[in-house]
């Protein structure tokens, strides 16, 4: 078997196109649409897919490997590319488990289909173990969706949308029920994605009216709160190392810059023969700044690389998964922020203008806690395995 090679699957010329275009696509808060388009062209989109149905055969390790560097040259792009993955990876899942249901999001993806993650709901803190959207069943079988979902990564060009809401009304309700819907009149997207950063992404709100899954798109039903069925643990596995690898590609490019500019900056220094010139690179406080970045930084890619091989390997490790994703995701962005708050003080103050790469990551970076698990949540599910529930 040949070693993996990133830059077959993302050629740095491809890279260099989507990083030139992703400041034009901030500035003027548009959705990268070319840069998707090459990556489809590339195969990008079905890099999950196994070789026997026209993908890439990927497993998560190599896609987490993939996000890193596309992230490092345009983050938006990347982090909207996760939620396509997210489904294809959940496909993943489901098929190395034996678990029927998502072959049509492996095939989509193989002909284009672009997939976008509709779980996120104002004031939804359950997040996968709940839902706020009317899931209404159909005398065929199939569902009708009613409700809003916000942070629609992927809102101007989705094919199918990937959701949950919460039946009501059959006999054996409550159940959450995940499925997909096409884009039509029942689908409303708003234009209101204007942010501080991650513009590229447009996120938009979504909402749904009767919205209908077809009975062969309706993946799965199950019972409401902690659960450990394939749709959760997929979701969960998938989106906590995709996320966790494009905040750790966003500080990877801020520890970059951070080197080039020290090694091309200079400081002027008063001695007994007259000013010396010394560049920054030599400057004890810069050499300890950029050595903090790389200590926190090396620490991530090694650990997302060895829970994503978990994943793919079907390791077990029972309830300590949530923890251990959860975990994998805050630090991530932890460090990311921490290296890029590192980054622009070792540029300096034209780091601080709005047309400064590190500028424009310095914004991106802080979705990072925004994202499922955000630290409250992380941090209550560590507490939880380390000392026990909390006591009624």
């Amino acid at each position: 078997m040949s070693a993996f090679d990133p830059a077959r699957h993302l050629p740095d010329d491809l890279l260099e196109r989507i990083r030139e275009r992703a400041a034009v696509h901030d500035r003027e808060n548009t959705f990268p649409q070319h840069d998707l388009d090459e990556l489809r062209e590339a195969g990008y989109l079905s890099i999950l897919v196994p070789r026997e149905r026209g993908g890439a055969g990927l497993g998560l390790a190599e896609a987490a490997t993939l996000q890193q560097r596309l992230a490092s040259a345009a983050p938006a792009t990347a982090l909207a590319v996760n939620m396509h993955l997210v489904w294809t990876g959940v496909a993943k899942v489901f098929s190395d488990r034996g678990v029927p249901g998502l072959d049509f999001v492996q095939d989509g993806a193989v002909a284009g289909e672009v997939f976008a993650f509709g779980v996120s709901e104002g004031g939804n803190d359950l997040v996968l173990f709940g839902s706020n959207t009317d899931a209404v069943p159909q005398p065929d079988g199939g569902y009708a969706f009613t409700g809003t979902k916000i942070f629609t990564s992927l809102a101007p060009v989705w094919t199918k949308l990937g959701l949950h809401g919460l039946d009501t009304t059959s006999p054996d309700a409550p159940k959450l029920v995940f499925a997909f819907i096409e884009r039509t009149d029942a689908v409303t997207t708003s234009d209101d994605w204007d942010t501080l950063g991650m513009r590229g992404t447009q996120s938009r709100t979504t909402r749904l009216n009767g919205a209908i899954a077809a009975p062969e798109h309706v993946v799965r039903r199950i019972d409401p709160g902690p659960n450990p069925d394939p749709i959760v643990f997929g979701i969960f596995s998938v989106f906590e190392v995709l996320l966790a690898s494009v905040y750790t590609g966003i500080a990877r490019r801020g520890l970059d810059l951070a080197v080039a500019t020290a090694q091309k900056r200079t400081s002027t220094l008063r001695r007994a023969q007259g000013p010396v010139q010394r560049p920054y690179s030599q400057d004890p406080d810069i050499r300890w700044r950029i050595a903090d970045m790389a200590l926190a930084y090396d620490a991530l890619p090694p650990q997302i690389a060895a829970l994503a091989r978990d994943v793919d390997e079907l390791a077990d490790h029972g309830p300590r998964w949530f923890t251990l994703l959860s975990g994998l995701k805050h630090r991530a962005v932890v460090m990311a922020k921490q290296v890029i708050d590192e980054a622009m003080l070792v540029a300096g103050g034209g780091s601080y203008f709005s047309s400064n790469e590190l500028s424009r990551l310095y914004r991106d970076v802080l979705a990072g806690m925004f994202h499922p698990s955000d630290p409250e949540s992380a941090h209550s599910t560590a507490a939880s395995a380390w000392l026990g529930p909390l006591e009624d």
